[in-house]
């Protein structure tokens, strides 16, 4: 059984830095897409960015593009968010999904609240 754990959410001040972790288990294979989706209260989850465990390819949606850096320990199966200059539009609930074989899986979501 797939399952995906994130870590690392929290509150700051506009401005100011995080990192989310997403720890993968339970796949058996090295080919899938992991990635980031937040949601707020009211509104569709949307995707946040992405990176492929095969090539190490990356996506960011346009709001984040030069602050937020995705990256991937093969070795660990974990994925990490690095979001800097935060501001209170990326207050959200975070979610780590990985994409593989047509399924796509989820972990529980990780509050981050940026204040101004």
């Amino acid at each position: 059984e797939v399952q995906l754990q994130a870590f690392g959410g929290g509150s700051v001040q506009v401005g100011g830095s995080l990192k989310l972790s997403c720890a993968v288990s339970g796949h058996s294979f090295d080919e899938y897409i992991i990635g980031w989706f937040r949601q707020t209260p009211g509104n569709e989850r949307e995707g946040v960015s992405a990176i492929s465990a095969v090539d190490d390819s990356t996506y960011y949606a346009a709001s984040v593009k030069g602050r937020f850096t995705i990256s991937i320990d093969n070795a660990q199966d974990t994925v990490y968010l690095q979001m800097n200059s935060l501001n209170p539009e990326d207050t959200a609930v975070y979610y780590c999904s990985m994409f593989q074989r047509g399924d796509r899986y989820w972990g529980q979501g990780t509050q981050v609240t940026v204040s101004s």
